[in-house]
């Protein structure tokens, strides 16, 4: 039986993303404003879990590596989305590497006065929880695409996640430069097999390239496609 059709809805949307920044300036936490360049790591897989992060400004990838050395790409985030959130629960070291993959702007900010803060700012807590909860769904419909889908569905669906696709406000539409490399290690596949669907939605018009990828909202029908 295959799976109902559900579109992942954004975690934070632009509003949402306002108020939370606005909380947390109002909560009078002790946090840092930390610039990154491109590929900077901002934590590696194994150090200590003392922080949660915000995103101002950029955007980070989240990575894990087995032990026989394979990397994974957990997560691709950008403004007004948390991450190291897990040091809230207990994890006592990183259990992934982040990095930047633009020139980004992170909050860094204590994960004590974080889990104080969500006690006493009841409207930051309920966004808090619901990024997370959307990020577990998030989480379930990848392994759910990687399960049933095909590899042009799932190039198609990553590239309109990348472009965030399904906000309230305006998708960017052109996302910042990505290689075939990342795209191909997000869904399961080669760069062959990239490069032959990329090549496919250009042709059909989807996506273009000027600078940046530009997606085309039609893309979302190779989705939809049984």
């Amino acid at each position: 039986m295959k799976p109902a059709k559900q579109w992942p809805k954004s975690a934070i949307t632009k509003k949402d993303a306002c108020n939370a920044q606005a909380f947390l300036d109002s909560a009078g936490l002790t946090r840092k404003v930390t610039h990154f360049e491109k590929a900077a790591i901002i934590f590696s897989q194994g150090s200590l879990a003392e922080s949660v992060m915000y995103i101002q400004e950029g955007g980070v990838k989240i990575t894990a590596v087995s032990a026989a050395g394979k990397e994974a790409i957990i997560a691709i985030l950008g403004p007004g989305d948390f991450f190291g959130e897990g040091s809230l629960a207990g994890q006592s070291v990183r259990m992934g590497k982040a990095t930047s993959t633009t020139r980004s702007t992170v909050l860094v900010i204590d994960r004590n006065e974080m889990a104080q803060a969500l006690h006493n700012q009841h409207e930051l807590s309920d966004l808090f929880i619901n990024f997370v909860l959307t990020r577990n769904i998030r989480i379930e419909e990848d392994l759910v695409d990687q399960l049933f889908n095909s590899t042009e569905k799932r190039l198609a669906r990553t590239l309109l996640l990348l472009a965030r696709y399904g906000k309230q406000n305006q998708p960017q539409r052109v996302l910042p430069k990505v290689s075939q490399e990342t795209l191909a290690e997000m869904i399961g596949t080669t760069r062959t097999r990239v490069n032959l669907f990329m090549n496919k939605f250009k042709k059909l018009g989807f996506i273009k390239y000027n600078g940046g990828i530009h997606i085309n909202t039609s893309l979302l029908s190779v989705v939809l496609h049984d």
